[in-house]
């Protein structure tokens, strides 16, 4: 799919931006071009440093907001595949500054889907989070928003050979602002602060979410919502894989914050299939895509099944996790 391509990144110098062009570098060295837009230029310059434009040829950067509807047209001139990781996702930043994020995660949205109808894309798959399944909070209540809009663009695209589909995952291991780095810089004061001990939340590599878009880009019909099937980890447990000997205060939640995490509410049962790597949810008004994916060996989920980061069949072991936070120090944290 990406062979010989033209592919645009949005939000291309986040955690996963990084690993996402690190792997079609090496994966894909026929590519035609990959675009990093994105609206930092500090970041921009730290990543030229490792993805130089004279040894990797394709790579080109390109300041741009994805709130800039025209920046965005420009970007996209001669794009055959668009993934948009763009977007604001800190929540308690979202709850006291709720319309910067509906400017950037749905306005922004909208002004890409806009942009990909006017020009040659073929593919887009975006990026969304376990927050935007049944959200108490502004920032899951905009990318639920984002994954309506994504999904419903497919009712638009005439004769284009145009798809759009959405991944949705839990928190990527070792990702800013999550909880991993985060309790590796409290370390030194010998306390890591405990929201609530019941807390859970799904758990995925950056490697996973990349292989799990590299999928979506081969396999999509389009206006499904792809959700992977992944462990999940206790609050609790992270605490004692990273600081045993640390204090681990309870603090509660911050705003905006559930206990348990969730992918698939059990209203997204009835239209929602088990794929073997993946389960997705599927668009109740296209019969046609729910029926190819019977006929590819899918399965109906059962009614009012619904995955929850706290009733999740695996979890992670303290070794379990101590083992990965391991690796990630060791390869150098994407934080």
């Amino acid at each position: 799919m990406l062979s010989s391509r033209s592919i645009l990144i949005t939000g291309g110098t986040g955690s996963f931006g990084k690993a996402f062009v690190r792997r079609v570098l090496h994966q894909y060295p026929d590519m035609k071009r990959l675009v990093v837009f994105s609206r930092d230029e500090l970041k921009q310059f730290e990543m030229s440093q490792e993805f130089d434009e004279k040894e990797h040829p394709a790579i080109r950067y390109f300041l741009g907001d994805v709130r800039d509807e025209g920046r965005l047209r420009r970007a996209l001139e001669g794009i055959d595949i668009v993934v948009h990781a763009a977007a604001l996702k800190q929540v308690p930043a979202a709850e006291y500054n709720p319309f910067e994020f509906i400017k950037t995660n749905v306005l922004g949205a909208q002004n890409l889907i806009e942009a990909c109808f006017d020009s040659k894309v073929r593919r887009v798959v975006a990026l969304s989070t376990d927050k935007a399944a049944a959200p108490i909070n502004l920032y899951g209540a905009t990318k639920l928003c984002s994954d309506k809009l994504f999904v419903a663009a497919n009712n638009m695209i005439g004769g284009r050979d145009l798809r759009f589909s959405v991944v949705r995952y839990g928190n990527v291991m070792g990702s800013r602002g999550s909880v991993i780095p985060f309790f590796l810089d409290q370390i030194k004061t010998g306390k890591l602060p405990i929201t609530d001990p019941a807390m859970t939340r799904f758990n995925i590599s950056l490697d996973e979410g990349v292989d799990m878009v590299l999928w979506a880009l081969e396999n999509a019909y389009g206006g499904e919502i792809f959700v992977p099937k992944i462990p999940s980890y206790r609050i609790t447990d992270v605490a004692m894989a990273i600081g045993p000997n640390c204090e681990h205060p309870i603090v509660g939640i911050r705003p905006g914050e559930k206990v348990h995490e969730e992918m698939i509410t059990a209203s997204d049962s009835f239209n929602t299939v088990d794929i073997g790597r993946y389960y997705a949810i599927l668009a109740s008004s296209h019969a046609e895509i729910r029926s190819r994916y019977l006929e590819r060996g899918a399965k109906a989920v059962p009614e009012g099944f619904s995955y929850n980061s706290g009733d999740n069949a695996e979890f992670l072991t303290v070794e379990q996790l101590r083992d990965l936070i391991a690796l990630q120090v060791t390869a150098g944290s994407p934080h």
